[in-house]
């Protein structure tokens, strides 16, 4: 029933990829999406090529499943982290913040399937007229570094915009955001904050915790007068942060502020100074459980779902 393009590309059951949340998506966590019929992904993020290698080979004695890494472009690794993916055989790479267009042909040559996270229609046709496989496009509900435009309004204008397949991200944790998402015309969603709060993620219980604990407006965004806008929860340090913005203080000085903060929340556990990157699909989380039961569930709701919307239509039952 669920069956689009994405996983013909991908090689995979259901059309969920996990997001690519450096700290977070290790091979642990990118290994149980994967087995559980998802995308698994490795964040890359800042870490130098030896640590990926040794993620990525983690990960393959865990599962013979479809796979993928995030290269993080601003990373000064991201170069290093390309030849690695081809080394090791990597089947789908995902990028965030910025352009691949210059890692695309040697990726291409590897057989590895690109596909960017984009926040705007412009960067998208780009990216599609420089040969990538398919597209993230991702809305600022989102956690960690996002864009202005939401899930909503961005996706539809994207999927017009463009032939290759569109997977949304941003926002969605459910069967009901999984079905929006396809009903906007995506073939796929990319899910982030949920899989924070799966068993298999390793990460400290205080972050799974937080994002349990918050309310709907608890994911707010500092950094935007820098340019590079970051949601996370609400807490002492991005307090800290909005006044120091708010009084115009350098960026070099907001920069070295927001250094190692997320691996403070991360792997330390600290909820009051480090940064709880999360989405504002927090407030919808409530418990924390197996990545497998975390598909499930969204499948078996979207299942009922268009069963029920298809006995409507044919006249099976009453409205």
């Amino acid at each position: 029933m669920f069956h689009t393009r994405i996983c013909e590309i991908l090689n995979i059951k259901y059309p969920i990829l996990q997001g690519g949340m450096a700290w977070v998506a290790t091979h642990e966590l990118a290994a149980a999406v994967s087995e559980a019929g998802g995308l698994g992904i490795i964040a890359a993020g800042n870490a130098p090529k030896e640590v990926v290698r040794d993620e990525i080979r983690k990960l393959k004695n865990l599962t013979d499943k479809p796979f993928g890494v995030n290269i993080m472009l601003m990373s000064p690794f991201a170069e290093d982290i390309v030849g690695i993916v081809c080394d090791e055989k990597v089947p789908v790479v995902t990028t965030g913040a910025g352009n691949p267009g210059k890692f695309i042909k040697k990726l291409k040559e590897h057989d590895v399937k690109i596909i960017p996270v984009v926040p705007t229609v412009s960067l998208a046709i780009r990216l599609e007229r420089e040969g990538v496989d398919a597209l993230i496009v991702e809305g600022t509900e989102a956690g960690g570094h996002i864009g202005e435009l939401t899930t909503f309004a961005l996706v539809p204008q994207v999927v017009d915009s463009v032939k290759i397949p569109v997977i949304a991200a941003g926002g969605v944790g459910d069967g009901r955001g999984f079905l929006a998402a396809l009903s906007l015309g995506a073939e796929g969603v990319q899910i982030g904050t949920r899989f924070v709060c799966s068993t298999e993620a390793k990460v400290h219980l205080n972050y799974k915790e937080a994002i349990i604990k918050a309310k709907d407006r608890d994911a707010q965004v500092t950094g935007r007068s820098t340019g590079y806008p970051v949601r996370a929860l609400k807490n002492r340090f991005t307090k800290e942060y909005l006044a120091l913005e708010k009084s115009g203080v350098p960026f070099e000085e907001l920069e070295e502020l927001g250094a190692g903060r997320l691996k403070l929340a991360v792997v330390e556990g600290d909820i009051n100074y480090g940064s709880l990157m999360a989405g504002q699909i927090s407030g919808l989380i409530k418990d924390i459980k197996p990545c497998k039961e975390i598909i499930e569930d969204i499948i078996i709701y979207a299942v009922k779902e268009l069963d029920l919307l298809y006995s409507l239509k044919r006249g099976d039952i009453n409205e």
